[in-house]
């Protein structure tokens, strides 16, 4: 088997076990920026993925995530925080990870071979068409995850490949291929490091530029929120009262009133007669709440200027 990037020899390794704590570090650290850097040449396929991920979670479709190893806990760490984070359901977030629930406590490297398992998984999460499937593999060789994207490919699903070699079955088979080219690792094949670090920044924009497209996000809030927590409600309230210019006492009432939605409850303090009038706004303007309040001013407008006659 060729040698590829990800268990390459890093060229500031020679020697690494005899040099100083500090340097050592340095050069972990260094690395691990090196790495971070390489996701911007990666930038028009992330913009593409993201359109279209957004494309079948607004058309009812799910999203799910394929993959093994280390590549799995940073697919698990961008999947579990969706619905927090920015308001997609649970039901349309699918997590495929080799070795199924035992590998949150061994994370055994047996179970990235199984590709009838991957087949298996897709299956049962009932991945097909009008859904998105994203396979990592650092290597991009990883038979679970190109397992995965296969069998999503052939039940009509759109797939995302994102792996850290070029020259790789996974991109080859990938409708849209994320390449995140980043150098060999300071321990080599060790890539829950840098390519680690690549993938979980990669995942990060993904995620959030399709809530972008989903009206997910305004102004850098996070208006679609699930406030199930202290902290969050507290959070939903501060968004609200900055984004209607309302006090914190009165966003808080009026996010009781919204049932906690942030949307609705923004398009209240902006003139809505009732929730169910906001969401109808929201609906027409496709739960993006920039042109829904600029409906409700028009509307504001026009009403007012017939009273004035």
């Amino acid at each position: 088997m060729a040698e590829t990037r990800t268990e390459a020899l890093h060229r500031d390794a020679e020697g690494l076990d005899i040099q100083a704590p500090e340097a050592i570090l340095v050069s972990l650290a260094d690395a691990q920026i090196e790495a971070a850097k390489a996701v911007r040449n990666a930038i028009p396929a992330i913009a593409k993925a993201a359109k279209i991920i957004a494309g079948r979670l607004s058309g009812g479709g799910k999203l799910a995530y394929a993959a093994a190893g280390s590549s799995g806990l940073m697919a698990l760490a961008d999947a579990l925080e969706l619905p927090g984070t920015f308001g997609i359901r649970r039901d349309r977030i699918a997590i495929l990870i080799a070795g199924g629930d035992e590998a949150f406590r061994t994370l055994a490297g047996g179970p990235e071979d199984d590709t009838e398992a991957a087949a298996a998984a897709v299956a049962k999460a009932g991945i097909g068409a009008g859904d998105c499937l994203i396979a990592l593999s650092a290597s991009g060789t990883t038979p679970y995850a190109v397992r995965a994207i296969e069998e999503a490919a052939s039940r009509g699903a759109a797939t995302i490949g994102i792996a850290n070699n070029r020259i790789s079955a996974l991109l080859r088979q990938a409708e849209t291929a994320i390449l995140l080219e980043t150098p060999p690792e300071v321990i080599a094949g060790s890539t829950r490091m840098g390519a680690g670090t690549a993938q979980k920044i990669a995942l990060n924009m993904l995620s959030t530029l399709t809530a972008v497209h989903l009206g997910h996000v305004h102004d850098g809030y996070m208006v679609n929120l699930l406030a199930d927590n202290i902290k969050l409600r507290d959070r939903a309230a501060r968004i609200v009262a900055a984004i209607s210019g309302r006090d914190r006492d009165e966003a808080a009432r009026l996010l009781e009133k919204s049932g906690g939605a942030v949307k609705t409850a923004i398009l209240l303090a902006a003139g809505a007669d009732s929730a169910d009038a906001a969401q109808r706004i929201l609906e027409e303007a496709g739960q993006k709440l920039r042109p829904a309040l600029s409906a409700l001013e028009h509307d504001s407008g026009k009403d007012h200027a017939r009273t004035r006659k």
